[in-house]
């Protein structure tokens, strides 16, 4: 007689349920509502996205297509400028970023350097990203408005009289450079891990061929960890596009100066209480932006060297 087997696949269903419901509460009904008010004439200052007749009937639900879109697309829309800010604000911080982790992440990983005190090391690297923004960008503004520490110490350089903040460049690198030091420590953990999951035979191998420092982290190295790279690269572009806090409490909501800090949510942020349509639409072309860095994301992550795909194996 043979027993009754005992099925456990619903357990994880039930224990992925909570997320699911908070996910479809929290998530897919605001991301379903912005998709929707992204094509309504609606301006918060009406109190309503329906035109009614004298009798009290709907003459006009407030539909309105892609105008949302042409608006913030044309020449009195910002999109476009505050993408190019958000994008040299992002590059700012993110190059040096993903430089400076891989040199870290190779250095803590390489068993020959010995590097004495490492977990100090890697504590300290890290702290910043467990640091609220708020406080680091309070801290940089203090330092840097005029009366500052450093604005003293730039003004005795420079003899300009002018914040840091109140200059195109320097208000951009001074917020790149919060990102940079905010997130640093987070990539290189990152990069150590997959290092650390590379064969070491295969660095024995080609110290034993005779292969260069240099050409062993080209060549073994790099090629090997390109999915987390991807990875790395994909989602920074994506924290990127969303960039607020920081440069909105360094600049406030115009992005000063001239403009030149302001991003793409904090356009969102300063017309949510107005003109609610058009700010749906540019939270939907942000989510067609990140949608898109997804599936480039997903496409160089299924990649082999050589240019070909990984192929799932038929039963």
């Amino acid at each position: 007689m043979k027993k009754k087997s005992i099925s456990y696949a619903k357990w994880g269903y039930i224990f992925l349920l909570p997320f699911f419901i908070t996910y479809c509460v929290f998530s897919l009904t605001p991301l379903i509502q912005t998709f929707y008010y992204s094509v309504l004439d609606y301006k918060k200052d009406t109190g309503s996205i329906s035109i009614l007749n004298p009798e009290g009937n709907i003459i006009n639900n407030g539909f309105c297509g892609l105008e949302n879109f042409k608006a913030v697309l044309g020449e009195g829309g910002e999109f476009f400028s505050t993408l190019k800010n958000t994008t040299i604000i992002w590059l700012i911080g993110f190059i040096p970023q993903i430089v400076i982790s891989l040199i870290l992440a190779v250095w803590f990983t390489d068993l020959r350097l010995k590097i004495k005190a490492q977990g100090f090391f890697k504590t300290v690297i890290y702290l910043p990203n467990v640091i609220m923004a708020s406080a680091i960008s309070l801290l940089f503004y203090s330092l840097f408005t005029k009366g500052g520490a450093l604005y003293t110490v730039f003004d005795h350089f420079t003899s300009t009289d002018v914040s840091l903040l109140n200059n195109v460049w320097g208000a951009r690198s001074i917020v790149g450079f919060i990102n940079f030091m905010m997130w640093y420590g987070n990539t290189t953990i990152i990069l150590m891990s997959s290092i650390m999951g590379i064969d070491p035979s295969l660095y024995e191998s080609s110290q034993i061929d005779g292969a260069t420092a240099s050409q062993t982290f080209w060549k073994i190295t790099i090629p090997l960890i390109k999915p987390l790279l991807s990875y790395v690269l994909i989602t920074s572009m994506i924290g990127g596009i969303q960039m607020y806090d920081v440069p909105q409490l360094l600049a406030g909501d115009s992005g000063n100066p001239s403009g030149a800090v302001k991003t793409l949510v904090m356009v969102i942020q300063t017309g949510k209480d107005s003109n609610i349509g058009q700010t749906g639409a540019i939270s939907v072309l942000i989510f067609i932006i990140s949608a898109v860095l997804g599936l480039l994301a997903f496409h160089f992550m299924n990649e082999q060297p050589g240019g070909k795909k990984k192929k799932k194996k038929s039963k």
